[in-house]
Order: structure tokens, then sequence, then C-alpha cells
């Protein structure tokens, strides 16, 4: 791939409640010259962002209509119950449904859990959006149940949360459209995404992107090393055991080995006859 083949940008769409930073951090390193554009989406509009052209790829909410869209599934949320922080569930590490029976149980518009049946009591009208229904937490109105990342999000002093035993939970996915050839780019971010490495077989743009001077340094290093090995392998079948020269001093100690025996002998010999 040549640098004009590399498209000028990509297009990632995010909700509510999904951090992509540690990504896009690592898709800054990898390819320093392909911007990347976040894209904010509530959950109910981000299938729909992608199947349009408005974002190349996305991290939603599943479900997506399998027939437009690809995806990776890549971790599940644990659901929370939002509570104030006085309120009697907090004595508990995990609440069950059950244990709601007598709340009102606040069910926003954009509620992302798919409940089949809401546990605790209806409120008389449902919150716009979830931020609404936080709000209306905090004014003891009622208790709120949504993805661990969310309540986070809404993080609020007064508030706090527990999680819910026996609740429906949200899977964050990757996805994007569905094509008979994904996109370069889309491979490199699902790359990222599995924590492949630059090397990988499909890093192709990442590969075309490394700079000249990223290149020289490491076969500089490489040629380092090459040098290193070579050369601690020649000196320690080279150099000289440390001290003095071994011929002298293995001689000298023989001579004076010799001296101090012949010096012995002629004391041990019989004295001349006079």
């Amino acid at each position: 791939m040549t640098g004009s083949d590399i498209p000028s940008s990509f297009r990632l769409a995010y909700v509510p409640g999904v951090t992509p930073t540690k990504w896009v951090r690592v898709w800054h390193e990898r390819l320093p010259h392909t911007p990347l554009e976040l894209v904010q989406a509530t959950a109910a509009d981000a299938p729909g962002l992608l199947v349009d052209g408005g974002a190349d790829a996305g991290l939603v909410r599943l479900p997506v209509d399998r027939d437009v869209l690809s995806a990776i599934p890549l971790y599940t949320e644990t659901t929370v119950v939002v509570i104030p922080k006085d309120h009697v569930a907090t004595a508990a590490d995990e609440v069950a449904p059950a244990e709601l029976a007598d709340e009102i149980v606040l069910h926003p518009l954009d509620d992302v859990l798919g409940w089949e049946a809401l546990p605790g009591r209806p409120a008389f009208e449902r919150p716009e959006t979830t931020a609404d229904a936080i709000e209306l937490v905090a004014a003891g109105v009622g208790v709120l149940l949504v993805p661990q990342s969310l309540a986070r999000l809404h993080h609020r002093k007064d508030l706090t949360y527990r999680p819910v035993r026996e609740a429906p939970e949200s899977r964050v996915a990757l996805s994007w459209p569905t094509a008979e050839e994904t996109p370069d780019l889309v491979e490199e971010f699902i790359g990222i995404v599995r924590g492949r490495t630059v090397n990988s077989t499909r890093g192709r743009v990442a590969a075309a992107q490394q700079r000249p001077t990223d290149k020289a340094k490491e076969k500089a290093k490489e040629k380092a090393k090459g040098k290193q090995r070579a050369g601690g392998a020649g000196g320690a079948r080279q150099k000289p055991a440390q001290g003095a020269r071994p011929g002298k001093r293995a001689g000298g100690q023989g001579g004076q080995g010799g001296k101090r025996a012949g010096g012995q002998s002629g004391k041990r010999g019989k004295p001349r006859g006079r």
C-alpha cells in the first residue's frame, strides 16, 4: 500500500458509558498520519449512524442488525441499581430484583437493558433520558437500573450503586458496515482492539506509515546487537587469562623450585674429606 492509498481519517462512533481512550492512544502511536475522529452517538442512534456512513466503525451496545452490520463482542457489563447513599440497600454487597419490589423503579426511554418485566413499581412517567432518571433518584423519587459504566458516567456525591443479581446485562461490541472486504482502517482498529502487534500481517496501513527514521533506528539497533553478539563471542575465545603471561609465571615458579631443591640436596649430602 502506498501513501496515496491511505485514507485521510478514520471515524469512530461510541455510545455513552464506553471509554475508547486506550485504543485511541494505540491508534495514534501506530498510525500517526491518519487522524482518528471520535463521534458521539446514543445507543439507539449508533447502528443507523454506521449504516448511513456517518462513521467507519463504532463501539456500540448489542444487539445490532447482523444483516447490515458486522460485530465483534468485546465485553459484558454488570448491571447495578443506582440509589441514594442513605438507602437501606447500601448495607448489602449486591441486590436481587425481588428486593426492589416495593421501590419505584425508573425506566428511561433510552434504557439499554431491554427488560421483559421491570422489577418494582413503575413511575407515573418514563424519564426522557438516563441523565433525567439520575436526577429523579437524587430527588428521592425512585431507583434506577443501568449498566455499571452509566452509573459511573452519571456519578453524583449523594448517590451510590450496588450490583444486581439475575438481571439483564448489556454487551458492548465493535461494529462496522458489512461489506465483501473489510476496509483497511477498520482492520487496523480490529487489530488494535484484539491486541494484534504492529507486525501483524493485517497491519498494512501501520507498516506503510512507519516513519523512515523509525525504520533506520530499528536497523541500527539490530546491527548493533549483531556486532555485540559477534564481538562478545570472539572476545571470549581470544582474551588471555588475567595476570602475567602464563609461560613466565610457570617458568619462574619452576626455577625457584629447582633452587630450593638444589639447596636442600646440598645440605643433606656428605661433607668432603680433607
